[in-house]
């Protein structure tokens, strides 16, 4: 399959174009428009420097539907047992710098370039991207952060700086979503960490009409999280 090289125009070719591994277009920018847009079509951006922008629509597609969240009994525990706190929002752009930094300082790539994390910060500031923070006596000890546009979570990253942290700020957010009427986690990629909650792999044609029907919610507020 082509992979198309986008130009100034907001547009981007049917998802149904990626290749094998979801590859759909390259180049473009990281404005709040071309991003908004991205989700809304089921793509979304993953590259690391100094590659160009990298736009994906993996088949099949890695989701989480709220109610059928699985939490491990060891987790359950721990949530009891309040060890942590958990935020909305309080801490943005510390949760995304420490997204990228927990990678890069066990060696790893990361796609969360200072340019991503800029965009996401504005996109934030828009009222789009939303954090979870897990705090452990007043220090950030993990979180997550990702984009939410009508009654669909998309989930970029997470960290963990303390053990389980990353995991309480997850089942938070998805019990948030629920009571929120939120419909759909997309998680993006497979890994046998997200599948333990409850995530399963759908036709990216499901996902595509899935999503469609979730957009057409408006954009909530985020508030506190449901405890």
């Amino acid at each position: 399959m082509p992979v198309f090289k986008l130009t100034d125009e907001l547009v981007f070719p049917h998802p149904s174009y990626s290749d094998r591994d979801g590859l759909l277009a390259i180049g473009g920018d990281l404005s709040p428009a071309r991003l908004l847009l991205a989700y809304r079509h089921g793509i979304f951006p993953w590259y690391s420097d100094p590659e160009p922008i990298l736009w994906w629509s993996p088949n099949p597609r890695l989701v989480l539907f709220p109610l059928e969240l699985k939490i491990a009994k060891s987790l359950k525990r721990v949530i009891k047992k309040d060890v942590f706190e958990v935020t909305v929002d309080r801490a943005f752009r510390r949760v995304i710098e420490a997204c990228a930094e927990v990678r890069t300082g066990i060696g790893e790539e990361t796609w969360i370039t200072s340019e991503m994390i800029e965009a996401y910060v504005r996109l934030h500031e828009l009222g789009y991207a939303h954090s979870f923070e897990s705090w452990h006596d007043g220090e950030l000890a993990g979180g997550l952060y990702g984009v939410a546009l009508g009654r669909v979570f998309f989930g970029e990253s997470m960290f963990a700086v303390k053990t389980d942290a990353s995991k309480v700020a997850f089942v938070y957010m998805v019990k948030s979503l629920l009571e929120w009427d939120f419909e759909l986690v997309d998680c993006q990629n497979t890994t046998e960490h997200l599948k333990r909650f409850g995530a399963r792999e759908i036709a990216r044609r499901e996902f595509l009409m899935r999503l469609g029907g979730a957009l057409e919610g408006e954009n909530i507020r985020f508030g506190r999280p449901v405890r």
